[in-house]
């Protein structure tokens, strides 16, 4: 087990000493490719930044304007049918948009509720299987600029829906 703990705490040293040391044994320029992928990185951000305010404006407007809330209370009853608990379906429907403010309506149940309870439960295991679709759609398809995504959001879509079944056979079977 020590032998783990000292590997896990080495790696990332030794992968970044790997790394420069293969650039110098190659006779790279290393800290000269080092600044053009920061320089690529800072571009990179620069072009996603306003789709990445766009989104957390969004939530926040959601989510303060409490039509979050009303299209949550508004789903209860169907979600009841596919047992899904009212607190969990804000978050199934955040997580479509926003990781963070998703993690925020996590938290929030986890005071009210507790971790161990059915509905945290639940939310933790539809957070780790379900993706961000909108966020990524967004971010990665804005990024290399593609327009016509095809299937893309129907499959993610439907993709999420699995992960949210998946996440509540799984819940009822751990609590």
């Amino acid at each position: 087990m020590r032998f783990l703990l000292f590997l896990s705490e080495a790696a990332v040293p030794l992968i970044i000493f790997y790394i420069v040391g293969f650039g110098i044994l190659s006779k790279r320029p290393v800290f000269d490719d080092f600044i053009n992928g920061a320089k690529g990185g800072m571009k990179t951000v620069a072009g996603i930044m306003p789709t990445l305010i766009g989104l957390m404006t969004a939530v926040g407007v959601l989510r303060a304007s409490g039509f979050l809330d009303f299209l949550a209370e508004l789903l209860t009853k169907p979600a009841a049918l596919l047992f899904l608990p009212a607190p969990a379906v804000p978050v199934i429907l955040v997580r479509l948009v926003s990781n963070s403010a998703a993690m925020g309506l996590v938290l929030d149940i986890f005071k009210k509720y507790g971790t161990d309870s059915y509905v945290g439960m639940l939310v933790s295991v539809v957070m780790s299987c379900t993706e961000t679709v909108f966020y990524c759609l967004s971010i990665y398809f804005g990024t290399v600029k593609i327009k016509k995504t095809r299937y893309t959001l129907a499959g993610a879509l439907a993709a999420t829906a699995a992960g949210v079944a998946v996440s509540v056979l799984l819940s009822r079977y751990l609590v």
